[in-house]
């Protein structure tokens, strides 16, 4: 019988070649303690970009359109069980980030520091993160 994969999705922010990151609290079920993007589990019958709103509405109190989602590339893992995360960066966004779910802090990092916090995470965090800073800069959302 075939592990089920946990389907996820995650959200890069992008401020003045920031990325915003969040330290998850130490009685997470997922990733206690560890920094990651916003974002979780897909739910039955949405998409992608339906529960990137979902989370980001959850976790930061923001409101995201599907159009300002740009897809990055996925990122896929065995423990703690199968699992795949589709992460996007985002665009634009109504609101301001603010610390709703199971975080203990949120900061904007600069693109090195982002890298270093996420590259024990998957080995290919640090391209994506990088691709996510160009994008928002040659969008001009530097």
């Amino acid at each position: 019988m075939a592990r089920r994969v946990h389907d996820c999705v995650g959200a890069l922010l992008v401020r003045d070649g920031h990325v915003l990151l969040g330290r998850r609290r130490d009685d997470c079920d997922w990733l206690a303690g560890a920094w990651d993007v916003f974002g979780g589990h897909v739910e039955a019958g949405e998409s992608g970009e339906q529960a990137i709103a979902r989370e980001l509405a959850e976790e930061l109190g923001l409101v995201v359109e599907a159009r300002d989602l740009f897809y990055l590339g996925d990122l896929e893992g065995a423990a703690p069980e199968p699992w795949r995360l589709r992460l996007y960066r985002v665009a634009n966004w109504t609101g301001e980030p603010a610390n709703l779910a199971e975080h203990s802090e949120l900061r904007w990092c600069a693109l090195e520091d982002a890298q270093a916090k996420l590259r024990d995470a998957h080995p290919d965090f640090p391209r994506l993160l990088a691709l996510a800073v160009e994008a928002a800069a040659a969008a001009g959302r530097p």
